[in-house]
């Protein structure tokens, strides 16, 4: 398992790792991550930079297909990290024996955790921006980003199936063995009609950044894969729609902002809030089974109370009433 092997190297080994490869001088600090390790690095000058150790079992094809799709995407998008050399030129360098290590820029903003309200607006706006991402990924591919990953939402079954013994809330336990069998039966089919491509994969509210009530920045490519390209759009829904009153309001503001950019099939509406609540199902099951192997780690936990709140509400809302509710949002 990859929480396993997760890095843990001092910030003081870092500062000087920055100098001497990246020219940076100034201060290091700790940033939340799920199974690598991240810094923000803020030089003497004031620039900010965030270096990321990567988890000795990752896979180094992978990390170059991370680096190659922000050097896609910079040509493209304006609300994507860029990729930092180091002294000589390299985009991914080594710290120690097993560690690949990469700098990307930072960009500034407030995790979309942190805003409150979220205007129609704001929910508009993450829409079109996961519209703009998943159009400029249209003729991205790598190698790499055809894995068999535990966040995939094409793997949602088998995780569930696979975790869900580890949930101890009985009431929830249930409800995501419940959710297990509607979605083998009622959504299951569809999937291999819908369209697949490179996405981001994990567009949740602290990767998406906030500024003016506008998205500015979409932060961590780790969890990209080749999968379901209505997978991001579910993904971002998923987390905004958490403790909302209203969820189906919520998501149809970012539908709506999504179809400005990018198609979407009348398959893909009638997948789109199954794997909305696949993926908070598979995010229960896997903060289950990654918190038994850390449970000193904060991060992995850092969603499922919301989640835990309204998952019940959630599995309640009429799938047709859903799909009629993203229709409408497309004709407005």
């Amino acid at each position: 398992m990859l929480l396993e092997h997760a890095p843990h190297f001092d910030p003081h080994i870092v500062t000087e790792f920055a100098r001497d490869e990246y020219n940076i001088v100034g201060s290091v600090t700790t940033l939340p991550s799920e199974r690598d390790q991240n810094f923000l690095l803020t030089s003497d000058s004031g620039q900010k930079f965030v270096l990321k150790i990567a988890n000795s079992l990752e896979d180094r094809n992978h990390l170059d297909a991370q680096e190659q799709v922000l050097k896609h995407l910079a040509t493209q998008i304006s609300f994507c990290p860029r990729v930092v050399p180091t002294r000589s030129g390299q985009f991914l360098t080594r710290l120690q024996a097993n560690n690949l290590v990469r700098v990307v820029t930072y960009l500034p903003g407030i995790p979309l955790a942190d805003v409150t309200p979220h205007t129609d607006e704001l929910l508009r706006d993450l829409g079109r921006k996961i519209g703009q991402l998943d159009r400029a990924l249209t003729d991205f591919d790598h190698p790499a980003t055809h894995r068999k990953f535990h966040w995939d939402l094409a793997h949602g079954l088998q995780v569930i199936h696979e975790f869900e013994g580890l949930i101890s809330d009985t009431r929830l336990r249930e409800l995501v063995r419940q959710f297990s069998v509607d979605f083998e039966r009622y959504t299951k089919t569809l999937l291999p009609t819908l369209r697949r491509g490179v996405i981001h994969g994990d567009a949740n509210d602290y990767n998406v950044l906030v500024a003016d009530q506008s998205v500015c920045g979409l932060i961590d490519f780790g969890d990209m894969v080749h999968s379901y390209t209505v997978g991001d759009l579910a993904i971002a829904i998923a987390y905004v729609v958490l403790d909302q009153p209203d969820p189906l309001t919520i998501a149809a503001q970012v539908v709506s902002g999504y179809k400005e950019q990018c198609v979407l099939s009348d398959n893909d509406l009638a997948a789109l809030f199954p794997l909305v609540l696949m993926r908070l199902c598979m995010s229960v099951c896997l903060a289950a089974e990654q918190t038994r192997l850390r449970p000193d780690n904060e991060y992995l936990q850092v969603s499922q109370q919301s989640i835990g709140n309204s998952l019940s509400g959630l599995l309640k809302i009429d799938l047709t009433v859903a799909q009629n509710s993203f229709r409408d949002a497309l004709s407005k």
